[in-house]
């Protein structure tokens, strides 16, 4: 009998988003109770660093399949966990909004199908440029717009998660917990005590709520708000 495929936690955001540090973390997490995790790296960023420069219109969707295409190979490698630090659903959204090019994004949607959990990036953590390929805090916020868009208009459930550090990573831990069931071996507390290592406890259990999602963002920018007057 063959073996079933992996389970797919798909990481989604615009630049400066949390996405690759988020995915190091939870696969650390991951492995260190005992699970078999792959990691799949952003191939973008890849992409980017070999060529030296963004890629152009007429490149974006080859990009975009390569993404996907390590993805799927890496379900079928053995993992009980494959994390993937973004899919090809990033590079329709910067193809749309740098090109003007929506032909991206069928293609992208279906291939994300396959994701059992998608954790989109909240926009609370600071902008930090990088000094190669990141362009500004407006870029990250119309990707983001345009996944959210992308994601809710196509029926495909995700999970936003906010905070930094441990807090964030409590957030990813459970609802990778919720989805996996008994395979993961870590009870909900330990996800409460990294919350208790954060700057607060979360005001809402059901994050995916839009309503409950609105609170919590509007509470965080207050913080900054007040930390900075």
């Amino acid at each position: 009998m063959a073996r079933p495929l992996a389970m797919l936690v798909a990481l989604l955001g615009g630049e400066s988003s949390g996405k690759s540090t988020l995915s190091l973390e939870l696969t650390t997490a991951l492995q260190a109770h005992g699970l078999r995790v792959a990691l799949v790296p952003e191939h973008l960023r890849a992409w980017c660093t070999a060529a030296g420069r963004a890629p152009l219109a007429h490149e974006q969707a080859d990009i975009a399949a390569e993404q996907d295409r390590q993805i799927a190979t890496a379900l079928q490698g053995g993992a009980d966990v494959v994390v993937a630090d973004t899919t090809g659903l990033v590079v329709a959204a910067y193809s749309a909004h740098y090109f003007a090019d929506d032909t991206l994004w069928p293609d992208a949607l279906q291939r994300h199908r396959r994701a059992d959990l998608t954790l989109l990036m909240g926009l609370d953590l600071p902008w930090q440029p990088d000094g190669l390929f990141r362009d500004s805090p407006a870029v990250r916020d119309a990707i983001d717009r345009r996944l959210r868009g992308a994601l809710q208009g196509a029926g495909l459930p995700f999970t936003p998660v906010y905070g930094r550090g441990p807090q964030r990573l409590a957030q990813a831990l459970r609802a990778v917990q919720g989805r996996i069931g008994s395979r993961l071996d870590v009870p909900l507390m330990a996800a409460d005590a990294l919350l208790e290592q954060g700057s607060g406890r979360w005001n809402c259990d059901n994050c995916s709520d839009p309503d409950c999602e609105h609170r919590l963002f509007s509470g965080l920018v207050r913080q900054r708000q007040a930390g900075t007057d």
